[in-house]
């Protein structure tokens, strides 16, 4: 089952990379007394991620930032290493927390994950965004199939401030 708007997000362990190597974070450290903008992709140095989708959020990380986001960030069905490796070929610096999902226990935990092992690529993510706020999901937007559009950073900016009001409505 797929989570929806108004559902609390889980707690799976996840990855990510800094200078003295891989570090755990729980999404639920990541998510606590936050506002979080997530974006999902189906995988690192994969043409639409990293032509559109990555660049998107680290041009306008600042914006996002400005209408009061804590923190952008970037998850995928990667290991750490090959997550930090496409952070800095996209020179994404401290505009977006890279997040790597090995084994995609995070995306199933969501309802998320995407089996492409008839093309050869295993189990990977759906590509998405999501607003989360203190742990709970006020904005999901999901792509179709091989579509980018309603996960682009410009469409979560125009979502921001909405998705807030929504839940206090």
């Amino acid at each position: 089952m797929t989570i929806q708007v108004g559902d609390k997000v889980p707690d799976i362990a996840l990855t990510t990379m800094t200078a003295e190597g891989p570090a755990p974070v729980t999404s639920a450290e990541l998510f606590a007394g936050k506002k979080v903008v997530l974006f999902a992709v189906p995988g690192a140095f994969t043409p639409t991620c990293s032509a559109k989708h990555l660049p998107g959020f680290v041009g306008n990380a600042d914006a996002i930032k400005a209408k009061g986001v804590d923190t952008v960030a970037c998850i995928s069905v990667n290991d750490p290493f090959v997550m930090g490796a496409w952070g800095n070929d996209q020179s994404v610096g401290s505009n977006v927390l890279m997040l790597a999902d090995g084994s995609a226990a995070f995306n199933k935990a969501m309802g998320l994950d995407w089996d492409l092992s008839a093309k050869g690529l295993g189990l990977r993510s759906q590509r998405y965004a999501m607003i989360v706020e203190d742990g709970t999901v006020t904005h999901l937007a999901v792509e179709e199939a091989g579509v980018f559009d309603v996960s682009s950073a410009e469409s979560v900016m125009s979502e921001i401030g909405r998705a807030s009001c929504r839940e206090r409505v």
